[in-house]
């Protein structure tokens, strides 16, 4: 059984993308060549930037962190990137 990995893309724009997956180096290729895998949300928003990445384990873990780490507000996102909190400090709060 692969681990699965949660990852954070930031968009030129400045914009945050949460995604999951079992091979995060060549997800994050299909996003940077824009082409029919990239998730439709990133089209046109290149350069894009790899700027957080765990390794989750299960694949239904990874799936409900994803949609906790979408459900935050911006703010809480970049504490996290800058490491101000942790993805456990996070549930800890819910």
């Amino acid at each position: 059984m692969k681990d699965w990995h949660l990852y954070i893309i930031r968009c030129h724009d400045g914009s945050l993308y949460t995604g999951v997956t079992i091979d995060v180096e060549r997800r994050f290729r299909e996003h940077q060549a824009q082409g029919r895998k990239c998730a439709k949300y990133l089209k046109g928003k290149a350069p894009l930037a790899l700027v957080f990445q765990i390794c989750i384990g299960e694949k239904r873990k990874a799936y409900q962190l994803e949609w906790h780490i979408k459900q935050l507000p911006r703010t809480k996102k970049e504490a996290l990137l800058q490491g101000k909190i942790t993805l456990g400090t996070l549930f800890e709060q819910k």
